[in-house]
């Protein structure tokens, strides 16, 4: 059965990688055309264009905000906005591929793209950023993040709008009552996460993610504290490099020794919420919490700051959620959609954006305003990704087959692990096994 299960992956991944590949011909002269429509034209910069939104109603009032200014901003221009849940996203526009309907323009995070250019339903926009007003003018990260996902031929099919940084919440409270220091490196993390817990009181230092969405966090965790900059050696990944295996071996121990037992199940909003309605030193998650945290618990019982900084003095975090803007090959009015990224991405409408969402805007000169010093975490976010103290190590994210790898073939696993069942090893050995497969399959059909 494995073995049946392998070929048919690597069936899939085939197709999935002949697609990118034709990319490239599209940029050495073919026309453009492909699944999911036509080659669009630019239009006349005037009329309607459709946007979607990917991540509808979280965002909806922020992005119909900024829809209302550019629309004013430009008359002849009308913005239909269509907000569809995450967790619907790609699916729908998977949907929209293959019978049509796909919007002029699109919310396309990092995790998104390898997917959508492999169909060749994106427009590559480094020729219009470059000769746009945002020129020079957003995060070098945030771009290189979405032009690694592509995977191909380091060509940009998103504009970035924002970071959704990992940060490290603690219970300012609970850390004064306790005499402890704040949690700034790992040796500090795991002091506190023991001193919090008397699980006889139901009080715990830490909660830990086992759910959907958790190996992700297990892979910051780990990199954080092995220092490993690189998720490649060669061809071959470093997630089961000994000091990463290490790492899990004490991140993992954590879980029902000073963290809830719940958490083999808890999905992020489980998690949240757990955190923000007990006793709870400290909570990983995401910028995206924060305003959940500021209702629940008010400004003065907790902080969120930047990933604790590992034995190396630095501080290594995997690559951030990018999220940005496409701009589909289908569109007929490529010229009025390029206007809207061009609006939605300028230095005020990205900081109205990341103000409401609370992320680290892309703009630079958004990311200096007013706003981000009054919301602490992401003034911190934001510091650590332009100071040099951190490292990002690049997820792959251009694998056609990450997402599984990532999701449905290792989270069961990772639970394992957290009830013993499985060893930190055997778990990276696994994990290290398909990466380096998918790697394999990569690289021979590039070649």
């Amino acid at each position: 059965m494995k073995i049946n299960i392998r070929r048919s992956r690597r069936a899939a991944m085939a197709v999935a990688l002949g697609s990118v590949l034709a990319l490239t011909a599209t940029a050495c002269g073919d026309d453009g055309s492909g699944t999911g429509g036509d080659k669009g034209d630019e239009g006349s910069g005037k009329g309607k264009i459709v946007f979607w939104d990917n991540n509808g109603g979280v965002r909806t009032d922020a992005w119909k905000a900024i829809i209302a200014d550019f629309e004013k901003a430009n008359p002849d221009i009308d913005v239909e906005y269509v907000g569809i849940p995450s967790a619907d996203y790609q699916s729908k526009v998977e949907t929209a591929i293959q019978g049509g309907g796909l919007p002029d323009v699109g919310g396309v995070g990092a995790a998104m793209i390898a997917s959508f250019s492999a169909q060749k339903v994106l427009e590559p926009v480094d020729d219009r950023l470059a000769k746009s007003s945002l020129k020079g003018k957003l995060n070098e990260d945030m771009l290189t993040s979405l032009k690694a996902a592509g995977g191909v031929d380091d060509t940009l099919y998103s504009v970035p709008t924002s970071a959704n940084n990992g940060v490290l919440y603690y219970r300012t409270d609970l850390f004064k009552k306790a005499g402890l220091d704040e949690p700034t490196t790992w040796d500090k993390f795991y002091t506190a996460a023991e001193k919090l817990t008397d699980a006889k009181k139901n009080e715990f230092g830490y909660t830990i993610r086992g759910g959907a969405g958790s190996i992700a966090q297990a892979l910051d965790a780990m990199y954080g504290q092995s220092g490993i900059t690189s998720f490649w050696d060669g061809d071959k990944t470093t997630v089961n490099d000994p000091k990463n295996v290490e790492a899990l071996e004490k991140y993992a121990a954590l879980y029902k020794k000073d963290t809830p037992s719940a958490d083999l199940n808890n999905d992020f909003t489980k998690m949240v919420a757990q955190w923000d309605s007990g006793t709870i030193g400290m909570l990983n998650h995401n910028l995206g919490s924060y305003q959940d945290h500021v209702k629940s618990l008010g400004v003065g019982k907790f902080r969120g700051i930047p990933q604790p900084i590992g034995p190396s003095g630095k501080r290594v975090q995997v690559s951030n959620p990018v999220d940005g803007i496409g701009l589909f090959k289908s569109s007929k009015n490529k010229e009025a959609a390029w206007k809207f990224i061009e609006f939605a991405v300028s230095r005020a409408a990205n900081s109205k954006f990341n103000e409401s969402a609370g992320q680290v805007p892309a703009n630079n000169e958004a990311a200096k305003d007013a706003w981000i010093s009054k919301a602490e975490p992401t003034k911190l976010a934001a510091a650590a990704l332009t100071d040099g103290s951190t490292t990002i190590v690049q997820l792959p994210y251009y694998l056609p087959d990450w997402g599984t790898i990532s999701k449905a073939d290792n989270e069961p696993n990772f639970q394992k692990v957290l009830l013993g069942k499985m060893s930190a090893k055997d778990f990276l050995d696994t994990l290290a096994d398909q990466l380096n497969d998918a790697q394999a399959e990569w690289n021979s059909q590039k070649g």
